[in-house]
Order: C-alpha cells, then structure tokens, then sequence
C-alpha cells in the first residue's frame, strides 16, 4: 500500500507542475502526452485494486504487489523528472537545440511503462485468486481469471479490443504514440519563424538556420552541416578538456552547458551523406548528435553530442577493480536493464540498416538516471555509422581499455579478417553484433572480461574463437540469462537471435524478477518457460514480429501477454502431467511433498518456480501446515483458516539447494566453472 501511495504523491505532483503546461516551450506535447498515461494507469490500477483485492488484508495477501508496484513507482519518477526539465527556465535556444530531435517521452519513458503495466496487472489478478476466506468464490475467481489466458485471445486485434485500457493501449492513446513526437517539431518551427519575424539578434539568426535546416526534411543533406563561425565564433566557446586517449573527443561549454565535442579531419565532402544520416537519428540509446559544423573547405568537421559520465568499461572497472570485494557489478534486475537498453539501441540502429562494427564495453556510454538509488543507468550506444567507418580499418591492437578488440568479433568476422587483412573490408550483417552483444552481456552478469583468464593469446585465441570456444559462466549463473547470451554467441550466425527478440525475451525476463524478487540473487531455480524457445514458437505465429522495422511500443503489452499465454499453458500441461504420472513422477528431483514454506515445484528433474496463480493457489492449499511437519503428512487447509503467501523458511532453502546439489552431481558438464568451453560444451 505505501507503494502505491508514493505512486499517487508523483501523481499529484505532476497534476500541479502542469497547471503551469504554457511554460513549457519544447515538446510540450510529450509532455502533456505522459502525464495523461500516468493519470489514467493509476486511476487503472486504483479501479483494478478495488475490484480484486481486501482492504483489510493488505498485511497478508498484498505482498506479491510489493515488487511491481516499487518498479511502477520509479518509472514515474523518472517521468516526472522528464516533465520537470521541460519547465526549466534555462535559455530557448539551447533548450531548442538539445531537445527539438528528443524522442525519450515516447521511447524511454512511455516504453518503460507499457513494460511494467501487465506486471501489474498480473500481481493484482493473482493476489485478488486469494483475496476473501470463500474456498467456492476463490475458485470461481481461478477460473474467471483462467478464461482471460486461453490461447483463442492470443491475437493482437482481439487483445486491444478487450484489454487495450486496462493495458493503456487504447486507439486514442496508439494514435498520440504516433503523431505526438512530429507535431512537437512542428509547432517548434512555427515558432522559430514567429521569432524571427520579431526581430533576431545575428547569432540567434545562426541558431535559428542551424534548427531549421534540421527539423526541414526537405532541406539537402549538404545543408545539415552549417558554418564553423556559428559554434567557435560564440563568446562563450570554450574547450575544456580531452575525453580518452585519443585527440578526437573533447568537452566543451557552449551557450552556457556542457557539451561532447568530436573534431576530425579529412575528405569531409565525401561523408556529408553518412553525417547528415547520423544527425537524424534520434533513439534515447543511442548518442545524439545536437548539430554539425565544417570549414569552408571541407577539411574539418565538428559534431556536438550530448556528454555522458562514462563508458561501460570503465564502470565495470571502476566497480570490480583489483582492490574491490565486489564478485559481480550489478544486481540482476540492473543487468537485465542495461542487456535492454543495449539491445533496445541497437535493434533501433538495425532498422535503420546501420551495423555498429565495432561493438563493446568502451563504445558503451553510461550515466547515472537522475531518479534511481538502486544503481540504475542510461545506456547510449556510440561508435556505430561515421566513426565505424573512419576507425575500423586499422589492425587489431589494445583499445585504450587494454582489451584485444578481436574478442569482441564474430567468428565469421575474424575469418574474413584472416583473408582480408582487416576488419574494415569484412562484410558485416546484423548477427554479427548480436556475437558482440553476446559477448557484453558476459562482462555484465561477470563483470569479467572475455577470455581474461585464458592461457591463449593473440592469433592462438582468434583460431580458438573461430573454432567455438568461448568463455564459461560459473554455475550459479542464472540458467535464463547465460542461454540467452550462449544463443547470441553461436557460431552460426543463423541460430542467434535478432535484436527484437532478444528485446521481447528480456522484457520477459524482467517480468519474472519483478514477481520473484527473491531470486534476483544467484543459486536459484529458473522460470517455467525456456524464453528462447518460447519467442521461436511465437515468431512462427506472429511472422511480422521478426521483421527488420521496430514495432511500436503500443505492441509491447501484447508481446508480453503472448508469452503469458504460453506460460500459463505449459503451467496446466505440467501440472496434468503431474497429477496422471502420480507420486512417482512427481519426486524426481527427491523433493515430493515439501513443506508448506518451500514455493518451489519439483515436478521434474528441472527445479521451477511457481510464478502463476494456478500453481500459486495450489501451493496455497498447504499454507496452514507447520514447517516441522514431517514430509510423509499430508498437506491440507482447513477452511476458514487464514491463508498466507508463500514464504520461504530456512528449511525451504535447504530443500532447494539439497536438490541442486543433486542436479550437479547428475550434470558432469557443469562441473567445470572457469576456463572456456566449445560450442559443442555449450549446447
């Protein structure tokens, strides 16, 4: 309940920063676009909370709402300081020039939201299945709830129609999804025109044709990069220090923030069409290029960027550095955020046909997000586009992090490179950075680097790569996570994933954190479902989910009520299965009939976790026994007794990790935990 109060505080604070709507003179429609999906999912989640739940017995039966009503909480926060910096009385022209491409509203803000409302619609459903003391009237409620799930209601059409509010995917709000980013543009350029008609000062001319020529699509791409006069010819230019080791980057002050600076030199004419490309993308992971500058010539080019904290790698050092006792940088949840935040950018890059290259730790920049204390971070993804193609063609040799770049390389990448000479002539498909994401992903979970402990070095480990061997998680790695990253590593690039499901399947995987906080530590059971298989099955009955285009963000809580679906399906098949195979099949990991505080099934030699209300409500029917009880005692409820979630007791814990221990005794390739392993280990 204190959850969900904290959540009507951001509400309400909200609701009297926007009394004051007209001051905000950039993307005030974003604006106005998420504080209306912020009002009507609380009145959502208020109207579903009564019709499910007990007032009077939040103390008991609440606690599944804890977790998802917290992560609900800091998506509004992060929203509300969203609309907060749209009322902030800084300068027109920088506010225009830093935020006039922003698409964060949209793609950030209402992304993460449409992420976590199923969440939370699934956590009420399933605490309303107890809510009351009526055996008859739960049972109903099972039921009712049941019909919701049925595989005839997997299709998106029919889901909108019946669930597009309570989802906050209704018609209304889809069409603002769609228009609200270009009309902000516009009236941006209608203003511009009013105050130039007003009168301009000359500098204020220049930075009025630099916002024009970018927000007119009309205009040619030659156009977008404008005179160097406009940026170093301001008083208030002034170069403050390099970034890295290298003599591109630098951090400036220019019209009165702080700015990144890429300065290069060369055939500027050349990649006038490659420059004005990257000037327009605009994702919220991916770095923003503000506007481009040049010399008469077209010898020298300036981009300002948005400037960031830090790269990745850097961070993990920093975190997990020789002198410090922390075994792994991230929590999972955070992880799983950063993997989709990663794969979020680059499944945007990829419908853009742009293949980053160059994919890894140091092109990853990251900054602290303004409204979290859980070490949370915003991900941007550099280094793709122009700067591939001006810094790919050299031999492989240390980066300034100290790491050979090839490990970051596909397989068939490093083969060509073999031929070649360099990976600059190679040609790259999407997969390829799906192997380096792979590779990421590793660090993060780790926060060791690839092959760091490796007795191979040089040409001996680029043969080895290419060969199939790759690096080794340790055992208590989450058995979800490291076959997601061992799917984006295969050595065919034909068996990874593409970046949209990789997106689907993390989203997923947050879904399952977030209703099962307690295993967001290592050592723990995994999901009922293998996502990957899961998304392949999915992919055959949705064909347009595999295509290159991003879908919109409106699709996001179908996708996750599609993999709800499946869930809740192989959920009953196992359960039948369960109940026909009797008492023998159902102590196969040597765990039957365990005690009323252990949450886990044991239905097979795989350990899951019951995530569903079904399997909830089953697990529910032995609550009232005690934790001495002896295992032979058959469990029972007595009616009217009160129920209570499932806690986990410290001889619950002993039973799960008594049957792990027999699960690695059984798996004799899972004896192994440092080193590297083949693909043929792997699989």
């Amino acid at each position: 309940m204190e959850q969900f109060r904290q959540i009507g505080e951001v509400v309400g604070s909200l609701k009297a920063l926007m009394v004051f709507r007209d001051e905000i003179q950039i993307n005030q429609r974003q604006c106005i676009l998420l504080l209306d999906m912020f009002s009507f999912a609380y009145e959502s989640i208020a109207e579903e909370m009564r019709q499910n739940l007990r007032f009077e017995e939040k103390q008991t039966k609440w606690r599944i709402l804890e977790q998802p009503l917290k992560e609900l909480h800091r998506v509004f926060k992060e929203g509300e300081v969203y609309i907060r910096q749209g009322l902030e009385t800084r300068d027109w022209w920088v506010k225009a020039i830093t935020l006039y491409q922003d698409t964060d509203c949209v793609e950030f803000h209402i992304h993460n939201l449409l992420s976590c409302i199923p969440i939370v619609v699934e956590a009420i459903e399933s605490a309303g299945e107890i809510s009351g003391w009526d055996h008859d009237e739960i049972q109903k409620k099972r039921i009712i709830c049941s019909m919701k799930y049925q595989r005839d209601c997997k299709d998106p059409k029919l889901f909108q129609w019946r669930f597009g509010k309570q989802y906050l995917v209704s018609p209304d709000f889809c069409n603002r999804f769609a228009a609200v980013w270009e009309e902000d543009r516009w009236i941006l350029l209608n203003k511009i025109r009013e105050k130039r008609k007003l009168g301009l000062t000359k500098h204020e001319r220049q930075l009025a044709d630099l916002l024009c020529k970018n927000l007119n699509e009309s205009e040619p791409l030659n156009a977008r990069l404008l005179p160097f006069s406009i940026l170093v010819g301001t008083k208030d230019y002034q170069v403050r220090r390099r970034l890295g080791s290298g003599s591109q980057y630098k951090e400036i002050q220019w019209l009165g923030e702080s700015f990144c600076l890429r300065h290069f030199f060369g055939d500027i004419e050349s990649i006038v069409p490659e420059i004005a490309k990257e000037i327009s993308l605009s994702h919220p992971n991916i770095m923003q290029i503000h506007c481009g500058f040049t010399d008469e010539e077209k010898k020298e080019c300036l981009l300002v960027m948005e400037l960031m904290n830090r790269d990745l790698s850097s961070y993990i050092k920093e975190i997990c550095g020789p002198r410090k006792r922390i075994p792994i940088p991230f929590s999972l949840p955070v992880a799983v955020d950063l993997m989709l935040q990663i794969a979020r950018g680059m499944e945007y890059l990829h419908s853009k046909q742009i293949y980053h290259r160059d994919l890894n730790p140091s092109n990853i920049l990251v900054k602290a997000r303004n409204a979290s204390t859980e070490g949370y971070l915003h991900v941007k993804i550099s280094g793709f586009g122009l700067s591939s193609s001006i810094n790919l063609t050299q031999k492989a040799s240390p980066n300034q992090n100290g790491t050979l770049p090839f490990i970051w390389h596909a397989p068939e990448i490093l083969a060509e490179q073999e031929q070649l000479g360099s990976i600059g002539n190679s040609r790259y498909t999407e997969k390829a950075d799906v192997y380096s994401f792979g590779m990421i992903c590793f660090e993060l979970l780790t926060g060791k680097v690839p092959f760091e402990d490796g007795h191979l070095q040089g040409d001996k480990m680029s043969r080895n790569i290419r060969t199939g061997e790759r690096p080794l998680f340790s055992f208590s790695s989450p058995k979800y996570l490291t076959t997601l990253t061992k799917r984006c590593w295969h050595t065919d690039p034909n068996q990874r994933p593409s970046f949209p499901s990789i997106c689907r399947i993390l989203r997923y995987i947050k879904r399952f954190l977030v209703m099962n906080p307690e295993l967001s530590q290592t050592n723990l059971p995994n999901p009922t479902l293998d996502y990957c298989e899961t998304e392949a099955g999915l992919l055959k009955s949705f064909p347009a989910w595999g295509s290159s285009n991003s879908l919109p963000v409106s699709q996001i809580p179908f996708q996750m009520f599609a993999y709800r679906i499946v869930e809740k399906e192989k959920t009953n098949t196992s359960q039948r299965d369960t109940s026909e195979s009797g008492s023998d099949g159902a102590s196969a990991c040597g765990d039957e009939n365990v005690t009323a505080d252990d949450p886990f099934s044991s239905g097979s030699e795989k350990k899951t976790f019951l995530t569903s209300p079904e399997t909830l409500h089953t697990k529910l029917s032995k609550l009232k026994k005690s934790p001495d009880v002896k295992s032979s005692k058959q469990p029972g409820t007595p009616k009217g007794r009160s129920l209570r979630p499932p806690q986990m007791s410290p001889c619950g814990r002993s039973l799960r990790m008594n049957s792990e221990s027999q699960l690695m005794a059984m798996s004799p390739k899972l004896r192994r935990t440092s080193g590297h392993a083949s693909d043929s280990e792997l699989s």
